[in-house]
């Protein structure tokens, strides 16, 4: 029996909370993120399937570019700081993902 293909990736969760001089990024990511070692209860090996590429930018400039491997963790959760003085209020902040399979999410929010 073929393996169910996944639903559609849900939202990440983004929030980006101003704490003095500088912008904490907080970003929930909805993902399974198989390793490619595991086996279903036929004993096949459940094929590699995680994320490949994480990009933030904030109003269109790369802010940080990750490469990630299949031991990060099902729905991972990032966070990084921006210095307040590059992150004005009302800057646009994109988180965009990239898979394994080639698949992308990207969500994106306003810094207040």
């Amino acid at each position: 029996m073929a393996e169910p293909l996944p639903t559609s990736p849900q939202p990440m969760r983004i929030r980006a909370l101003r704490q003095g001089e500088r912008v904490v990024v907080r970003v929930l990511m909805s993902h399974e993120m198989e390793n490619g070692r595991r086996h279903d209860e036929a004993g096949r090996r459940v094929p590699a399937w995680h994320i490949r590429e994480v990009v933030a930018r904030l109003d269109g400039r790369v802010v940080l570019q990750a490469h990630w491997g299949p031991s990060v963790s099902r729905n991972p959760y990032l966070q990084f700081v921006l210095r307040a003085a590059a992150a004005p209020a009302g800057s646009r902040l994109s988180v965009t993902w990239t898979d394994s399979r080639g698949e992308q999410r990207s969500d994106e929010t306003l810094i207040g």
